[in-house]
């Protein structure tokens, strides 16, 4: 709380050490009515300063947000003929084996474009891009989620229209990178947006194109990892490279076989204990088709099923010693996961 200035007492009769402690172990569900109490706690619950000394006592909860497919507001319900699945954030913590579903995003009560990537960080969601569900054509637009005041705001639009690129935050910045055009054309082109100021900067480009890459920050090494993808001209092609930008220097730099040439890389890509990169599919074979994995702590998310078309079960693995446990999930919230990401709040 370096920068944060204490006026008053938090709490009567307590001094501002102790009175900050017992704020900083209010389970976030709880910030927004927390805020009501008085200028000086709702000052305090919305600065970022806040955001980061939670963190650092580790009082930060991880938590799993995931693009699931619904369909006539049913999760996985009955399929309707000539109905596209709609889309929806559902929000698992771990902690407390509980679900949710997140507020629709104002622009798309009816849900979410196709396609939308998710990305989190200083304690807030950041949803972007994406198809427009009745035209199909590639959405710009940028929507943040703010857990404390638990509304949607707009952001400034993605300077491009882009789909399937790889995304990652860090340090309240989000990364974007590679994906195609409205034409379909792969691109090599990649960005920086900074949540607090709402701007846009380029990065400069790839080593080449990259559709359908995912994107993974190394946290350790400030780094964020632009993995696989193929050129325009080869369609399903998938490279073994990776092109990782160094957030500190500001530099690309390209490496080899760091993914399994032919292999597609979406919502499935992990670190794994000796920092290399692993492929969440392989982790067991009831999540070979279809997985998504999301870390959480020691932990790990993931979903997917053991053959094309069957129904898609719903897993925690522990990193350590890769036990892999089933999950009792909800009807409403067992349907398809497109994909996710985790957010610390």
């Amino acid at each position: 709380m370096e920068n944060f200035e204490f006026s008053t007492e938090f709490l009567p009769g307590l001094p501002d050490e102790l009175g900050l402690e017992c704020l900083s172990r209010l389970a976030y569900t709880v910030h927004r009515l927390a805020s009501r109490v008085c200028h000086r706690w709702r000052d305090l619950l919305q600065s970022p300063d806040f955001y980061y000394h939670r963190k650092r006592l580790g009082y930060i909860q991880k938590v799993a947000f995931l693009v699931l497919s619904f369909n006539g507001g049913i999760v996985d319900g009955p399929k309707k003929s000539g109905v596209s699945p709609r889309y929806g954030i559902a929000v698992f913590d771990s902690v407390s084996q509980s679900w949710d579903r997140l507020a629709s995003v104002p622009k798309y009560p009816n849900g979410l474009p196709l396609f939308c990537q998710l990305a989190s960080c200083e304690g807030k969601l950041v949803v972007m891009g994406g198809w427009d569900s009745v035209s199909y054509d590639p959405v710009t637009d940028v929507f943040i989620y703010d857990f404390m005041t638990r509304q949607w705001k707009q952001g400034k639009d993605m300077p491009s229209k882009r789909s399937f690129f790889a995304i990652g935050a860090c340090s309240g910045r989000v990364y974007v990178a590679g994906g195609h055009d409205e034409n379909k054309n792969a691109s090599r082109s990649a960005w920086v947006y900074d949540l607090r100021k709402d701007e846009w900067t380029r990065l400069g480009e790839l080593s080449q194109e990259r559709d359908e890459c995912e994107g993974v920050v190394m946290i350790g090494e400030d780094e964020f990892w632009v993995v696989s993808g193929y050129r325009t001209e080869s369609q399903g092609q998938f490279d073994g490279s990776a092109d990782v930008y160094g957030i500190k220097s500001g530099e690309w730099r390209r490496i080899e076989g760091v993914w399994e040439p032919g292999r597609c890389p979406r919502s499935c890509v992990g670190i794994g204990k000796n920092g290399k990169l692993l492929n969440w599919a392989e982790v067991n074979p009831v999540v070979r088709v279809g997985a998504c994995g999301i870390t959480l702590g020691g932990r790990v998310f993931i979903t997917g099923s053991d053959y094309q078309g069957s129904p898609h079960g719903f897993y925690m693995v522990e990193e350590q010693n890769s036990k892999i446990v089933k999950l009792d999930v909800p009807d409403e919230f067992s349907g398809f996961v497109q994909s996710g990401c985790s957010a610390d709040i």
